[in-house]
């Protein structure tokens, strides 16, 4: 796990969004990550390399509860994108947490079962970084307009 603080200032910084970016490739990690240091909205970006990692920090302390979310892959080791949102889901104080996707996988079945557990947003990876481009764009969208549920 590592986290980093990022520059959310001023009125931005009440409004700024905790980001828990669950993704085992390492270019992956990189590219969203210097997308979200473009950013004011971003108050900390921590990084766990796969699911059971991610539920660990959303179960303990570590993480700030009040606007977190969370950016999942969903072909990870030990424990999938799909696995965790599920184990999300299950858990009453995560339930209401946002979860975006961002894969490889295009696959009709992976798409259905993310939505089926209320992801709040599906992104395939390309070989390009338009995808993390249009990612970021859609969360700024996401975090200036929504209302995230309170923290339990």
């Amino acid at each position: 796990m590592t986290t980093e603080m990022t520059k959310a200032t001023g009125c931005d910084a009440a409004r700024a969004v905790n980001v828990l970016l669950v993704e085992d490739d390492p270019l992956s990690v990189f590219n969203i990550r210097r997308l979200l240091r473009q950013t004011n909205e971003v108050a900390s970006v921590t990084v766990a390399v796969d699911g059971r990692e991610a539920l660990d920090l959303l179960l303990g302390d570590a993480l700030p509860r009040e606007r977190l979310l969370v950016i999942t892959d969903l072909s990870m080791p030990r424990m999938s994108g799909l696995e965790l949102l599920s184990a999300i889901r299950c858990a009453p104080a995560l339930r209401n947490v946002p979860v975006v996707v961002l894969t490889t996988s295009a696959e009709d079945v992976d798409r259905q079962a993310a939505f089926a557990m209320q992801v709040a947003g599906y992104f395939v990876k390309a070989h390009e970084k338009r995808p993390f481009e249009d990612l970021i764009t859609w969360l700024r969208q996401y975090w200036s307009a929504g209302e995230f549920a309170p923290a339990s």
